[in-house]
């Protein structure tokens, strides 16, 4: 049995989708308390914490920039400091331009932007929270990735980049940090059906049924298919796997 009991979370981008999902999971698989980071989302983030308390855990609203270095430190600071330490991190903020460019159109703004984010983003709060688990002697890091890190995604290739990137991480940080008691593992979803997507899932008529149908469990995932996959990569039944991926994509990218 999945058990968070006496665990401290930091989700960041958790004030919708995956994060939001995961922020209520863990709460609900028993953990003390979960540090909900949000950017621009405040009145979705106080849903988010209403929520993770109903289900009995301590929510704290952190607002921030993980791309921001200092920002990023002082989310991992801030959380050590007012609940009492850290022991789960879920480095989830990222962002997924969904208007489709192909190189000869991609800009050096949005290129710049996503790799800031979803890999800078990644880098600053898994950095900060590694030195805390080193001091403490244990720790967990869930990274999201995505299928588009592994097979690359025409049209989207910064995106694809910087989730590959992401992957080649984590499985750095799993070999550097094992040796000090912290496990690294990420979770790679294919298409989900959040906030982030929905647009392009719906951009024309008939391309969310498509999508579903192409995939070999025959439907695009919810936030929460993702957060299972996150909660028990951070579990005890999850105590000897480090620098894997786990792929949630309904059969849709048959990875190793």
């Amino acid at each position: 049995m999945i058990s968070f009991k006496n665990q401290i979370v930091l989700i960041t981008g958790a004030s919708r989708g995956i994060g939001a999902a995961a922020a209520v999971s863990f709460a609900r698989g028993g953990a003390s308390a979960v540090a909900i980071n949000y950017l621009n989302h405040l009145e979705s983030a106080r849903l988010v914490a209403r929520d993770v308390e109903a289900a009995g855990a301590k929510a704290l609203l952190l607002r921030g920039d993980v791309s921001d270095p200092n920002q990023a430190r002082a989310l991992v600071d801030h959380t050590i400091e007012t609940l009492g330490g850290l022991d789960i991190v879920v480095a989830n903020a990222g962002v997924w331009p969904a208007a489709e460019k192909s190189i000869l159109q991609l800009d050096d703004e949005q290129f710049e932007n996503t790799i800031r984010i979803n890999v800078h983003g990644v880098f600053w709060i898994c950095r900060r929270a590694a030195e805390h688990f080193a001091r403490t002697g244990k720790g967990t890091i869930v990274t999201v990735s995505s299928t588009a890190g592994q097979r690359g995604e025409a049209f989207h290739s910064d995106y694809a980049a910087s989730k590959g990137a992401v992957i080649s991480f984590t499985k750095s940080l799993a070999s550097e940090l094992g040796p000090l008691g912290v496990r690294v593992n990420c979770v790679a979803p294919g298409w989900v059906d959040t906030d982030m997507s929905a647009s392009a899932l719906r951009s024309k008529p008939g391309l969310y049924e498509a999508i579903s149908d192409s995939i070999p469990l025959k439907r695009i995932a919810t936030a929460e298919d993702v957060a299972g996959p996150i909660l028990f990569a951070a579990s005890d039944l999850a105590r000897h796997i480090t620098g894997e991926v786990i792929n949630v994509n309904g059969g849709s990218v048959l990875c190793g």
